[in-house]
C-alpha cells in the first residue's frame, strides 16, 4: 500500500499500479511472494474477459461482489456496459440458477433500465440538431446507439442463459428480468416507430444503427418469449407474485403489440399469437386478474386496422384494373392477418366469457364497423364481386360464430338490445344484419336462450332491454337508404343450389317468417305483440314487413289461429274512434288475412259481424269479396248492399242535417267494395239502387259544403268513384254537374285523395259517349280539369293524372277534347315522356348510392340531434314536459267549435228577444244527444 500511495505521488495512477500488481501476480505466480499476490477481485476489466471458465467459476464469490459494486457507481455508460458485458459472458454461466434474482437480477438491472432510459432521452433531445455538417453530434448519437445495441446483446445473453439452464422456470425467481427487458423493447420499439419525426429528415445518417437496434430487440423478444414459454406456475394458487407478474407481462407485450402493429406485421401476430397462447395455457390463475377489456379493445383495434388496409388494397387493385403481383400479394397477407386476428378474438371470448361483460359494447361495435365498410353496405368500399367473396370467405365467416358464442351471454343481449340504442346512419344497416344472425342462430339454443332474446326486460332504472322482435322492426325500420335504393345480398334459397340476389326486405322478411315458423310456443305472446305493434307503426314499410310475417303466420298455423286472428283484428277496427293510418294498417290486414280463411270459418265470420247490421259495415268496406266462394260471395254482397242502399234510404228521408253525413261514408265505402269486387253479384234491380242513392247524396252536395268540411270531402271521394262504376247508364245531367263541381273545386286546392278520386271519375269517361246536346256543357269543363291536374306538382297526383289523362285519351270518342287538355308546352312534354317512356333522371349507380345516402342522413339528422340534446339535458335538470302533439286537423276542430258557440250564442240572443217556436226544444234535446255522442269518441 505504501508503494501504491509512493506511485501515486510520483504521477502515476493507482489503476496503472494495480495493473502492474496483477500482470506481476498472473505471470510470476509461485516465483512471487506470498505477500506481494493481488486478489483476483482487483483484477482490471481488460483482464477479467480474457479468464478462462475454470478460472470465473473459482473466482465468481470474490469477483462478482467487486463487480456489481463498481457497475453501481460508475457513470460512465461505456464502463457500465464493459462490466455488464463482463458479468453476463463470464460469470453468469456459473451462478446458481435459483438465485439469480437475488444475487444478480434485482441489483443490475433497474440500474440498467435507468441506464437505457438516460440514454434514450439523450439521443431522443439531440437528434434534432443531426446534420451531416456536425460531425460532433452525428458521432455522439451514434456512440450512444451502439451502446444501446451492445446493452440489448447484454439483455439477450441474460435471457439466454435463463433458457439455456433450466427446463422449467418459475417466474418468481427471475422477475426482475422480463419486466426490464420488456420496458427496454417497448422503449425501443417506439423510438424506432417514431424515428422519421425524431431525426427531422436525417435519419440516413443513423438508419443503419436503427436498423440494427431494432433486429436487437427483435432477437431480444424472441428469447424472452421462449423463455416466458417455460414458465411454470400452480394452478392450485390463485394469487401470488407468479400470477400478478405473469399478468404484468402478458399487459406489457400487449402494450407492445399497439407500436408494433404498423412496423411489422408478421412479429405483430407472433406477438398476439403468444398473448394468447398465455392466457390460455395460465388460464386457471389469472383469469381473473387479467385485464380482459384491454386486451379485447386492443384485438378488435387491430382486427378493424387489418380489415381497413385489406379494403384499400382491394379497392385500389379494383380501381387500377390491373392485376399487379406485388398488390395481389400484400392483399392476401393482410386477409390472412385479418382472419389469424378473427380467429384469436374467437378463441379468446370462447374461454374467457364470463369476464367480458364489459368488453360486450367493443364486440357489438366490432361487428358493426365490420359490415359497415362491406358491400351491400352504402358506405362500402368499392370492390369486385371475386375480392368481396374472397374476404366474405376467408374473414367475415368468422364473426358469425363468434356472435353464436355471445347468444348466451346476457350483458351481450343487453347492448344489442338497449332501448335506448342511437347508432349512426352507416351501423343502422349492419344492425339489421346482425339481428337477423342472431334470429337465425336463436332455434338451435335452449328455450331459456330464446326467452331471453324474445322478452323485454328492465335492466336498470336508466336502461330497458326491448326484444328481438320488437328491435327486428325497429332496426329494420331505420334501414330506409338501403330499402328504397334497393340493395341486394347473396342468399342460397335451398340446399345444392348457387346463390341468388335478394332485396333486404325479402332477406328480412324471409328469414323473420322463419325464426316464427320455429318459435317456442311459450313465446306466442311476445310475438303477437310485436306483429301488432308493428302493424300499428307509422312507417308503412315496418307495417307492410309486419303484415307479411303476419299473413305467413296465419297460412303456416292451424285453421283456428287464422281465424282467431281474423276475429281480433276485426274488433280493433270497429274500436278505432276515427281516421287514422291504425286503422288503414288494420284494414289491409283484415283484407289480407281474410283470404286465408277456409269457407266454414268465413260462414262463421258473417255469422259473427253480419253486413246486415248496420254497424258492421264499417267492416266489410275493407273485405275483398273475392276471398269468399262463388255462392258465399254472391249472398254477402247482396246483404252488404241492400244493408248499404237502405241505410242511404233512411238518411235521405229522414230529417237529419248535413252534419251527420259522416256517418254515411262507411256505408259508401260498403257499396263502393261491393261495386269493385262483386259486381257480378248484382242483379240490375241492385244496382239501379245503388246508383239511386248516390245520385241523390249527390245532388245535396254544394261548392261550399264540400270546401268546409272534411267529412263532405269524404263523402264526395267516395260517391265519385262509385257513380263512376255507373258512368254507362248515369243521367248527363248529373254528369254535367258532376264535372261543373269538379272544376270550381279544383281552383280552391283540395285534399290529394279528393284531387285522386277526381282523376278516378275522369278515367272512366272515356268509355262514354257524350250525347250532342251536353257536350258544351261537358267537354270544355272537362279539358279545363284534366288541365289543372296535369300542371299539378305533386309526384303522386302527376303520375295518377298521367295514367288517368292515358286511359281517358285512348278509349274516348271526343278526340277533339284531347289536345285541348294540354293547355302548356310542358304538359305537352310532359305527356310525350310519359307515353315514351322517356325523359328518366339518367343516374349512375354511384350517384344514386350518394344521393340515398344523403337523403337518410338528412332524415335521421334531427334524431340524433335530439337525442344528443336529451342527454346533455338529463344530467343538469329534469326532463321538461313533453310537447302537445299537434293533431292533422286541430286548426278545423277550433273553427268548428267556434262555429257552434257562435251559433248557441244567437239562439240565446234570440230567445231574449222573442218566445221560442214549438220545435225548439226537440231539436235541441237532439242536439244534446249529438253531443253526448261526441263525448263518447273524444273520452
Amino acid at each position: 500500500m505504501v508503494l501504491a500511495r509512493k506511485a501515486c505521488r510520483d504521477g502515476g495512477s493507482f489503476r496503472s499500479w494495480l495493473w502492474r500488481e496483477c500482470f506481476e501476480a498472473l505471470v510470476l505466480g509461485d516465483s512471487m511472494s506470498q505477500e506481494r499476490a493481488v486478489p483476483a477481485s482487483a483484477v482490471p476489466l481488460e483482464e477479467l474477459s480474457s479468464w478462462p471458465e475454470e478460472l470465473c467459476r473459482r473466482e465468481l464469490p470474490s469477483v462478482l461482489p467487486r463487480l456489481l459494486s463498481m457497475y453501481q457507481h460508475s457513470d460512465s455508460w461505456i464502463e457500465h456496459i464493459q462490466i455488464l458485458k463482463i458479468i453476463v459472458e463470464m460469470f453468469l454461466p456459473h451462478m446458481n440458477h435459483l438465485t439469480l434474482e437475488q444475487t444478480f437480477f434485482s441489483q443490475v438491472l433497474p440500474k440498467t433500465v435507468r441506464l437505457f432510459d438516460d440514454m434514450m432521452y439523450e439521443l431522443t433531445s439531440q437528434a434534432r440538431g443531426l446534420s451531416s455538417q456536425n460531425l460532433e453530434i452525428q458521432t455522439t448519437l451514434r456512440n450512444i446507439l451502439q451502446t444501446m445495441v451492445q446493452l440489448l446483446g447484454a439483455l439477450t445473453g441474460c435471457v439466454q442463459h435463463v433458457c439455456a439452464t433450466q427446463e422449467s422456470i418459475i417466474l418468481e425467481n427471475i422477475h426482475s428480468l422480463p419486466s426490464s427487458v420488456l420496458h427496454v423493447i417497448k422503449s425501443t420499439f417506439v423510438h424506432c416507430k417514431n424515428s422519421e419525426s425524431v431525426y427531422s429528415g436525417r435519419l440516413h445518417l443513423v438508419s443503419d444503427l436503427l436498423q440494427a437496434l431494432f433486429k436487437e430487440a427483435y432477437s431480444l423478444q424472441k428469447q424472452l418469449m421462449e423463455l416466458l414459454d417455460m414458465v411454470c406456475m400452480d394452478s392450485l394458487i390463485d394469487e401470488n407474485d407468479d400470477v400478478l407478474n405473469m399478468v404484468v407481462v402478458i399487459h406489457s407485450l400487449l402494450d407492445i403489440c399497439s407500436v408494433i402493429s404498423s412496423m411489422d406485421h408478421a412479429f405483430h401476430a407472433n406477438t398476439w399469437k403468444f398473448i394468447i397462447k398465455q392466457s390460455l395455457k395460465h388460464q386457471s390463475v389469472i383469469k381473473s386478474q387479467l385485464k380482459h377489456k384491454d386486451i379485447i379493445t386492443s384485438l378488435c383495434e387491430d382486427i378493424l386496422f387489418s380489415f381497413h388496409s385489406c379494403l384499400q388494397l382491394a379497392e385500389q387493385m379494383t380501381q387500377s384494373d390491373a392485376q399487379d403481383n406485388t398488390d395481389c400479394r400484400l392483399f392476401q397477407k393482410t386477409l390472412k392477418l385479418c382472419r389469424f386476428f378473427a380467429n384469436s378474438l374467437l378463441h379468446y371470448t370462447k374461454e374467457f366469457l364470463p369476464f367480458l361483460s364489459d368488453s360486450c359494447c367493443t364486440l357489438h361495435q366490432l361487428y358493426l364497423q365490420v359490415h359497415s365498410k362491406f358491400p351491400p353496405s352504402l358506405y362500402a368500399a368499392g370492390i369486385s364481386k371475386a375480392q368481396q367473396e374472397e374476404i366474405a370467405g376467408a374473414f367475415l365467416v368468422t364473426l358469425d360464430p363468434l356472435v353464436t358464442q355471445l347468444l348466451k351471454f346476457q350483458p351481450f343481449v343487453e347492448v344489442v338490445l338497449d332501448s335506448k340504442l342511437e347508432l349512426p346512419c352507416e351501423l343502422q344497416f349492419p344492425q339489421c344484419l346482425l339481428l337477423v344472425v342472431i334470429m337465425d342462430e336463436l332455434p338451435s339454443q335452449p328455450e331459456d336462450v330464446q326467452t331471453l332474446w324474445c322478452t323485454e326486460s328492465q335492466v336498470s332504472e336508466a336502461t330497458t332491454r326491448v326484444s328481438l322482435l320488437k328491435a327486428i322492426f325497429s332496426s329494420f325500420e331505420q334501414c330506409s337508404g338501403e330499402l328504397s335504393l334497393p340493395v341486394h345480398l347473396q342468399e342460397v334459397k335451398s340446399k345444392g343450389q348457387t346463390e341468388v340476389a335478394v332485396t333486404l326486405y325479402q332477406h328480412v322478411c324471409v328469414h323473420l317468417c322463419t325464426f316464427i315458423a320455429s318459435l317456442h310456443p311459450s313465446l306466442f305472446p311476445e310475438l303477437d305483440t310485436a306483429l301488432l305493434n308493428a302493424v300499428l307503426s307509422a312507417n308503412m314499410i315496418t307495417s307492410l314487413l309486419a303484415m307479411d310475417a303476419w299473413c305467413f303466420l296465419a297460412r303456416y298455423g292451424t285453421a283456428e289461429l287464422c281465424a282467431h286472428h281474423v276475429t281480433i283484428v276485426a274488433h280493433l277496427i270497429k274500436s278505432c274512434p276515427g281516421e287514422c293510418h291504425q286503422l288503414t294498417s288494420l284494414s289491409v290486414l283484415l283484407r289480407r288475412l281474410f283470404f286465408f280463411m277456409t269457407p266454414p270459418q268465413q260462414v262463421e265470420f258473417i255469422q259473427k259481424f253480419s253486413p246486415k247490421e248496420a254497424e258492421n259495415l264499417l267492416l266489410w268496406q275493407f273485405i275483398s269479396f273475392q276471398a269468399l266462394p262463388a255462392e258465399l260471395r254472391k249472398q254477402t254482397a247482396l246483404e252488404v248492399s241492400r244493408s248499404g242502399t237502405a241505410e242511404c234510404r233512411k238518411w235521405l228521408s229522414s230529417s237529419r242535417s248535413l252534419g251527420e253525413l259522416e256517418s254515411l261514408n262507411p256505408v259508401l265505402s260498403a257499396l263502393l267494395a261491393v261495386c269493385n269486387s262483386a259486381s257480378e253479384a248484382l242483379d240490375m234491380g241492385q244496382q239501379t239502387a245503388v246508383k239511386e242513392v248516390g245520385s241523390q247524396l249527390w245532388a245535396l252536395l254544394n261548392i261550399k259544403l264540400v270546401t268546409g268540411q272534411p267529412y263532405v270531402q269524404q263523402t264526395l271521394s267516395l260517391l265519385l268513384p262509385l257513380l263512376g262504376f255507373f258512368i254507362q247508364t248515369l243521367d248527363p245531367q248529373l254528369i254535367s254537374q258532376v264535372i261543373t263541381l269538379q272544376t270550381s273545386l279544383l281552383k280552391s286546392e283540395p285534399p290529394d285523395h279528393v284531387r285522386l278520386a277526381v282523376l278516378d271519375f275522369l278515367s272512366s269517361l272515356g268509355k262514354l259517349f257524350i250525347p250532342q246536346a251536353i257536350q258544351d256543357k261537358i267537354l270544355p269543363h272537362l279539358s279545363s280539369v284534366f288541365a289543372s291536374l296535369l300542371a299539378d306538382r305533386n309526384w303522386l297526383l302527376e303520375q295518377h293524372s298521367l295514367e288517368a289523362f292515358t286511359q281517358f285519351a285512348e278509349g274516348t270518342n271526343h278526340e277533339e277534347i284531347v289536345p285541348q287538355c294540354l293547355s302548356s308546352e310542358e304538359t305537352k312534354k310532359k305527356v310525350v315522356s310519359f307515353l315514351e317512356k322517356t325523359g328518366f333522371v339518367d343516374e349512375t349507380a354511384a350517384a344514386r348510392v350518394e344521393r340515398v345516402k344523403q337523403e337518410k342522413g338528412t332524415f335521421w339528422a334531427p334524431f340524433a340531434k335530439v337525442t344528443v340534446e336529451e342527454a346533455e339535458k338529463s344530467s343538469l335538470q329534469p326532463s321538461a314536459k313533453r310537447a302537445r302533439h299537434e293533431l292533422p286537423l286541430e286548426e278545423e276542430y277550433r273553427s268548428a267549435l267556434q262555429a257552434a258557440t257562435a251559433a248557441l250564442e244567437a239562439i240565446e240572443s234570440l230567445l231574449q228577444k222573442s218566445p221560442p217556436p214549438d220545435w225548439l226544444l226537440t231539436k235541441m234535446e237532439a242536439l244534446q244527444e249529438r253531443i253526448d255522442k261526441l263525448k263518447h269518441h273524444v273520452f
